[in-house]
């Protein structure tokens, strides 16, 4: 009797690491559904959703295909678990109501998130906001939100990124340049 509350429990127990860790992989992934009324008054509206069996060919196709930067980017995106990007311009200023962009702001303020950066400018109301999630040491999310007065982009990235091989690529297969800086002279370890 005793052995069979022992499996009872150590199977209670990994049923609830499972969830916590599957709820900390999906806590990067924001909720769009309060865009979803911007369709009908948009101009052009753009939806990209790559996650799943889609996403896994990607990445499939990317290390296979005989090109060294593809193999590289195929490694960048390997772990990723989806790509999600909403992006509406509008004809006329201030044609949608800025509650519905600043509910998928406020979702970036839920512990974990982290900004790296915000820039706000009085021209076109413009705000950017790039956040990044981390789980331990490493990178579990990124969302950046653009508005302006015209236009509203949402992107979120899920699923580990290698920004090193990322920024090794810049300026290579449409991705753009992307400059970090690095140190000329890198600080030797110390025995």
């Amino acid at each position: 009797m005793k052995s069979l509350k022992s499996y009872s429990l150590k199977i209670m127990l990994l049923l609830f690491g499972l969830t916590a860790i599957t709820a900390n992989a999906q806590d990067a992934h924001l909720r769009f559904d309060r865009l979803n009324g911007l369709e009908t008054k948009a101009q052009d509206v753009v939806e990209v959703n790559i996650d799943g069996k889609l996403l896994d060919l990607a990445k499939r196709v990317m290390v296979k295909v005989n090109d060294p930067n593809s193999k590289k980017i195929g490694q960048a995106i390997s772990g990723l678990k989806g790509i999600y990007v909403r992006v509406y311009n509008f004809e006329k200023e201030n044609e949608y109501n800025v509650a519905d962009i600043d509910e998928i702001r406020s979702q970036l303020s839920a512990p974990g998130w982290e900004r790296l950066a915000n820039v706000r400018s009085k021209k076109n109301n413009q705000k950017v906001d790039v956040y990044t999630m981390f789980t331990g040491d490493q990178m579990s999310g990124v969302a950046v939100v653009v508005s302006d007065s015209k236009s509203i982009a949402v992107v979120n990235v899920i699923g580990p990124i290698d920004i090193d091989l990322l920024a090794e690529m810049s300026g290579k297969l449409n991705i753009p340049k992307i400059d970090i800086e690095r140190d000329a002279n890198p600080e030797k370890p110390k025995n």
